[in-house]
């Protein structure tokens, strides 16, 4: 499937921590075109089963570099997140040509509906191969694809780091007595922008607001990290203990799943860190009329060249 590729390549980077060779950017298409059409027509929700099957099928059909399957298990709209960036439909198909796959294993899966006509499927995966004959880190890789249902359930969206210990953050500034003793004031709502949304997000960490940060987010909130994968309460835990003073973000983009969930993908900039770029995503969903982030994930970017 297009994740293998995903996984190999993130493999083959293996940016954040570990010896990677450059094909990331392929691998992740191949993973990503998780999704295969269905033979027919779609009316309601997908299992959990039906998800898993065509995320396989997308490996099988990356494994095999059947470009015209992987292609058809895509929107249009398709995006992928590894870590050597963004790609679109097109890129991430034309990516696995440097790969060979001869084996791939997954664990650890775990559907999040979005609603009706959207859900995520998240899972581990270690893979057997080579790019460019150079043999790739097995992994394990933590993955997450969201697909969405056009009449048929189509891969949109798919995301891949390779797991790691934690990794040392910057220690968050000491407040001073008066912002100590300052109150904050109620954050702003999030509405159907998601770029203003995740901006009110980061707004929030700067200003060390961790209630007005757990405001915005569901209560069935999943936060997918090189790290590890954490709940709401969990990811709530983790930011307080890091320094979001000097992070720089840029190189939005969007894609609208339907109107009550939209997907934003960005670059995140933070100094201190090894390294210091990450790419990072998250879905918002309008639930009762209340926009709230759903799902989060992090890619460390790939290591430069001089460290491989």
């Amino acid at each position: 499937m297009k994740k293998i590729l995903a996984l190999v390549s993130l493999l083959v980077l293996a940016a954040a921590c570990a010896t990677q060779p450059s094909g990331n950017k392929d691998m992740p298409a191949n993973a990503n075109n998780a999704n295969k059409p269905a033979e027919t027509k779609s009316t309601g929700p997908a299992s959990e089963a039906d998800i898993i099957a065509k995320e396989k099928a997308a490996w099988d059909a990356f494994r095999k570099k059947d470009a015209d399957a992987l292609g058809k298990m895509m929107a249009s709209d398709y995006i992928e997140v590894v870590d050597t960036g963004v790609q679109d439909k097109a890129s991430s198909i034309a990516g696995m040509k440097d790969f060979e796959i001869s084996d791939v294993t997954f664990a650890e899966w775990k559907m999040l509906p979005v609603d009706k006509d959207a859900t995520i499927i998240t899972y581990t995966v270690t893979v057997k191969g080579t790019y460019k004959g150079q043999a790739v880190p097995p992994g394990p890789y933590r993955e997450a694809s969201a697909y969405v249902n056009h009449g048929e359930w189509l891969a949109v969206y798919y995301q891949e780091t390779l797991s790691r210990p934690p990794m040392a953050m910057p220690s968050p500034a000491k407040e001073s007595a008066k912002s100590a003793t300052s109150p904050i004031a109620k954050p702003a709502d999030a509405g159907p922008d998601v770029t203003a949304d995740e901006k009110l997000v980061w707004d929030a960490f700067k200003r060390r607001d961790f209630d007005g940060f757990g405001s915005y987010l569901a209560n069935d909130f999943v936060e997918i990290e090189a790290d590890g994968v954490y709940d709401k309460a969990g990811s709530i835990k983790t930011v307080q203990g890091m320094d979001f003073s000097n992070v720089t973000l840029s190189d939005w983009k969007t894609v609208k799943f339907d109107d009550d969930a939209s997907l934003v993908t960005y670059v995140v900039k933070m100094p201190g860190m090894k390294p210091d770029t990450e790419y990072h995503s998250t879905i918002w969903v309008n639930r009762n009329g209340k926009w709230q982030g759903l799902f989060h994930m992090g890619t460390p970017a790939e290591a430069p060249a001089a460290n491989k």
